[in-house]
């Protein structure tokens, strides 16, 4: 795991925040479920959020994918398998989601922290990640993991995730 915080230059991450969190015409869609909707083998619905895949099937899902070239390049993958963005909203205290694998074998995986909330992206070992502005988290996706909502951000908790080889 290793996290890189001010990722990005300030005023590129200030587009991909406005364009993607302040954006009225940004796509979201709704998902009843966190995990289950990851992992089918979880059998119980973990609150709701609303993502948009951005990359998927190997190739980019509508036009945001040019949006976040400056963190693709920064990555530089040989691969990339699928890129989500994800919007968890506020909740009165917060829900922990159920723990999950992005997929059963190890690989390349990236979270982009749009927001400062006191959400959490949390390791079955026991690390904890905070949601912090323009944080980037580099960790292998086939850990068990598990996000949560944040309650003290009107807006909701943002991030941007991508697996990669």
């Amino acid at each position: 795991m290793k996290i890189i915080d001010n990722f990005l230059p300030q005023q590129e991450y200030q587009i991909i925040h406005d364009s993607i969190c302040y954006c009225d015409s940004f796509p979201w869609y709704f998902s009843p479920g966190v995990s289950e909707a990851l992992c089918g083998n979880v059998k119980s619905i973990d609150g709701n959020y609303f993502y948009h895949l951005i990359y998927i099937e190997h190739r980019p899902n509508g036009r945001y994918y040019d949006l976040i070239q400056p963190i693709i390049k920064k990555i530089n993958p040989h691969a990339i398998s699928r890129i989500k963005a994800n919007f968890y909203p506020t909740t009165e205290k917060i829900i922990h989601h159920g723990w999950h694998q992005d997929a059963p074998f190890s690989h390349g995986g990236f979270i982009y922290y749009l927001n400062t909330n006191n959400g959490k992206t949390i390791f079955s070992s026991g690390e904890e990640v905070d949601s912090i502005a323009n944080r980037a988290l580099f960790f292998d996706p086939s850990v068990h993991h598990k996000s949560t909502t944040c309650s003290n951000d009107n807006a909701g908790r943002y991030n941007i995730n991508i697996n990669y080889y």
